[in-house]
């Protein structure tokens, strides 16, 4: 596919960087600004927030981090404790397990420090790519990666950025097709939008500031117009069966 024009990539950003102040952020970004950007906490917030919404996510965060706030201590708690703590999150028992794990590695083997690297941040149980960029960017104030969600992958795809199946391909294709400059906002922005205006389901459409470059849009309006033609079409004249010939 044709690589975007940067001016359109730099219109879709800088819009978006208005239009998302005074939104509702991400949870992980609330925690990673109330939390001055700790690593440990940023990183087991991340854990937690996979398939969670940020609600829920964030107060699960808050409580955990009450009784606990380095890996230290984290790794005193039992399985039980952590779970009983972090409930209701999706998958509770299984992330129960990765954060203790992940904080006995970290207290252990980094000496209670969260590496800053993606090749050891993806040693650590339970953490793959998405959270280990994510951490990067918002702990280690990386300008060199892109941290990519379900959001970020079909937000992509819909404005022709990317023509990508899986959020990894997405991953690879950003940095082919964008410019560095923008990658530490690509998750902010395009999540933030995603969870507020352009949608999985019900995309609002009608209240989204950058639909002017949107191909996706185009296409549909594209549709209805073929499908308004088609319905005002006249029909053709029936044929006399009475007329000879």
């Amino acid at each position: 596919m044709k690589r975007p024009k940067p001016a359109v990539v730099e219109h879709v950003m800088r819009t978006l960087a208005r239009e998302i102040d005074g939104m509702e952020l991400p949870a992980i970004e609330k925690i990673s600004e109330s939390q001055q950007e700790d690593p440990f906490q940023v990183l087991i917030a991340t854990l937690l927030s996979a398939r969670t919404q940020d609600a829920t996510t964030h107060a699960a965060s808050t409580r955990l981090f009450r009784r606990a706030r380095t890996p230290k201590g984290m790794a005193k708690l039992s399985v039980k404790e952590i779970e009983e703590l972090i409930y209701p999150v999706s998958f509770y028992r299984n992330k129960a397990r990765h954060v203790k794990a992940t904080a006995e590695v970290l207290a252990t083997r980094f000496r209670g420090r969260v590496p800053g690297t993606l090749e050891e941040l993806v040693t650590l149980p339970g953490v793959g790519r998405k959270t280990a960029t994510l951490v990067l960017i918002l702990a280690f104030q990386s300008h060199r990666h892109i941290c990519v969600d379900t959001h970020v992958h079909r937000i992509s795809n819909r404005m022709g950025w990317v023509q990508t199946k899986t959020p990894e391909q997405t991953e690879q294709a950003l940095y082919r097709n964008t410019d560095a400059r923008w990658w530490p906002y690509i998750n902010l922005y395009l999540v933030t939008w995603g969870q507020n205006v352009c949608r999985p389901v019900y995309p609002r459409c009608g209240a989204c500031a950058i639909a002017d470059t949107c191909p996706r849009l185009d296409a549909r309006a594209q549709a209805a117009m073929d499908a308004s033609s088609t319905r005002r079409r006249p029909m053709p004249a029936r044929p006399n069966r009475n007329r000879r010939t």
